[in-house]
């Protein structure tokens, strides 16, 4: 009974712990021991050290390249199904399947060298502990392990969440905007997600508030959050955070206020063997109150198609519409409802400059009529004298969406220090995406603005 409890925990060691020796074993158990001091002094719950992949994901977490510690975690599970299919099954695979699962190793093996000494770099930083000591991680891991994780001579300058924080606090105490009986509050705290065993800021401190009659463009680099933003703002995809419509709660009240906020998605949402007529005739039943009448819904069909320039085509099919007319005819299915609040996401993608120009100066005639209309397009430069104000979002150094400014175009062009828009972006987008990377430095002068 002795033996094959022996044997039962020989073959749960390793599985658990991926080794196949009993000196392995005691390497491992050493290196976890040492791990879990590490979390412990990283402000990491200490029983993550326990569980494969997520230990490794973890570690990186310490040394603040959580992207890498990402890729390692995945790559350690494809090289544990590796393994597990060429030694566990005992199969003898035919000669190009084992050279395919072969080179497919080694590739995992090398991938992983590199982002570990990217990791184990980062964790000297952390630490604050010479780059020699690479060295040591790479060929005694247990040693350095216990040592980092139970001898108080070594201390991470910053925990975990310090890390996470560090952005954040950039900008704290730009929300708390006064909020306005008429247009539209924004006072977004934070929009967030779960990612890997972790709580991912999208959205921070994002505050603001847009009058009646003001079209504004809403900017910002792949990334920085802007659909999210949107989404958040008319209550699609609800964050920790208050937004009024003249006045009214737009999350504790949705229902009601879902007739007050028009988006216009990218895609185009329409059956090619419709009529005009009939598409413009479903929105309405659907985006206008119950209570409306037959003989009134008809009339504001006619009086959209009309504003549109849809009324002299409108039993035409939609199959057959050009480009400009799909685009013009989703802007109508939105407006039946006659929002306060209308968001298009890109309504101008596909359409030359003269088709643009006519749809965002047809918008601005709706922003005329009192209402907001906010504007996502990535060529703002060639309208940009029809909008009031700009939203300018960036992705500050640790992927959040955060608030580089907002205010009239002029004010823009000033801070920023930059003729256009599209120059605007470039200053803010990181340097892989072929930008300035000053995303952080302005999210910070503005907040100092803000907060005076």
């Amino acid at each position: 009974m002795e033996d094959m409890f022996i044997k039962i925990l020989t073959v749960l060691l390793e599985l658990l712990l991926g080794t196949s020796t009993w000196w392995r074993i005691i390497f491992r158990l050493l290196y976890i021991f040492g791990l879990y001091g590490v979390f412990r002094k990283c402000g990491v719950k200490p029983w993550k050290a326990f569980i494969p992949f997520v230990r490794e994901y973890e570690i990186a977490v310490c040394a603040d390249h959580e992207m890498e510690g990402r890729t390692i975690a995945v790559l350690s599970v494809l090289s544990t199904i590796i393994s597990l299919i060429t030694d566990g099954i005992g199969y003898d695979f035919p000669t190009a399947v084992t050279l395919l699962l072969g080179s497919l190793a080694v590739a995992i093996i090398i991938v992983s060298i590199i982002y570990d000494i990217r990791i184990m770099l980062g964790l000297c930083e952390v630490f604050q502990r010479r780059k020699r000591w690479l060295w040591v991680w790479i060929l005694l891991d247990p040693v350095a392990a216990v040592l980092w994780g139970w001898n108080d001579k070594f201390q991470p300058s910053m925990k975990v969440e310090d890390l996470r924080e560090d952005a954040l606090k950039i900008v704290k105490g730009t929300t708390g905007h006064t909020e306005m009986g008429e247009g539209l509050s924004v006072n977004l705290t934070e929009r967030t997600v779960t990612e890997f065993f972790h709580k991912r800021y999208l959205l921070r401190d994002i505050s603001m508030n847009i009058k009646p009659g003001h079209m504004v463009l809403l900017l910002g680099g792949s990334g920085a959050g802007k659909t999210t933003f949107l989404n958040a703002v008319n209550g699609y995809e609800k964050a920790k955070a208050k937004v009024l419509l003249n006045g009214k709660d737009v999350y504790s009240d949705y229902k009601k206020m879902q007739y007050q906020i028009g988006f216009v998605p990218q895609q185009n949402l329409m059956r090619g063997k419709d009529t005009i007529s009939h598409t413009v005739d479903d929105a309405a039943l659907l985006r206008l109150p119950t209570n409306v009448n037959p003989q009134d819904r008809k009339t504001r069909e006619g009086e959209v198609l009309d504003i549109f320039g849809l009324g002299a085509s409108k039993d035409n099919h939609v199959e057959k519409l050009s480009g400009g007319q799909l685009r013009r005819l989703s802007i109508a299915m939105e407006f039946i409802s006659n929002p306060s609040l209308f968001i298009l996401d890109e309504p101008d993608s596909g359409l030359d400059g003269v088709m643009a120009r006519e749809l965002m100066t047809q918008l601005r005639k709706i922003a005329d009529q009192g209402k907001i209309v906010i504007v996502i397009t990535h060529t703002p430069d060639r309208v940009i004298d029809l909008f009031d104000d700009v939203i300018v979002l960036a992705k500050d150094s640790h992927r959040t969406g955060r608030l580089a400014f907002f205010g009239s175009i002029d004010e823009a062009r000033s801070f920023f220090g930059r003729d256009s828009m599209e120059k605007i972006v470039m200053s803010i987008n990181s340097k892989d995406a072929g930008g300035e990377g000053r995303a952080d430095e302005f999210i910070r002068k503005y907040a100092e603005v803000c907060n005076g």
